[in-house]
């Protein structure tokens, strides 16, 4: 198992053809993706973002949407990681986050976040990072601000999406 990063309750690991039942439950689920511009995925969906990110390890294996595994039961309980996006002409490291509904309200999702920002900030050395959501995603919203991240401007979707997207912020501090 291919560890990326550990915190309190999790383990943070590459994805693998395993993890596509469990995958595909996240991204069948309304709730879960209610945000999401695409919506609801199909199995057949699921199956090609899993192929994309395996194949995307090849070349960057410190970037892409990792397996977020609960210690205490051992299961796959989202996906969480850094990607790379480009805004407006400018290449930005995004801290994503998902997590499956059983676990939310826990914080789960901030201490996933937390710990991709210190990854982020420490080992890959950015000075950088971003957040993404739609403005009604108060939850995410709250995440992003709980690791000290403030919001910066709202833009109309990336990657050529049509989807109001809140783009919140952090720079590395000067204490790293």
């Amino acid at each position: 198992m291919s560890i990326i990063l550990e915190t309190k309750r999790l383990l943070l690991r590459h994805l693998k053809a395993d993890d596509l039942d469990e995958l595909f439950r996240l991204y069948s689920d309304a709730d879960i993706r209610k945000y999401f511009p695409e919506g609801v995925l199909t199995l057949a969906g699921a199956r090609e973002e899993l192929g994309w990110h395996m194949d995307a390890y090849q070349q960057h294996p410190q970037l892409g949407l990792w397996a977020t595994i609960h210690k205490e039961t051992g299961r796959f309980i989202g996906r969480c990681g850094l990607l790379t996006w480009e805004i407006n002409g400018v290449s930005q490291i995004e801290i994503a986050y998902l997590i499956n509904k059983v676990y939310w309200n826990q914080g789960l999702a901030t201490e996933a976040a937390q710990g991709l920002l210190r990854y982020g900030f420490e080992k890959l050395k950015l000075s950088r990072m971003i957040c993404m959501m739609h403005p009604d995603n108060t939850a995410s919203q709250r995440v992003a601000e709980k690791i000290g991240m403030t919001l910066e401007r709202e833009v109309n979707g990336v990657a050529a999406e049509n989807f109001p997207t809140l783009v919140y912020v952090i720079n590395k501090p000067s204490t790293l």
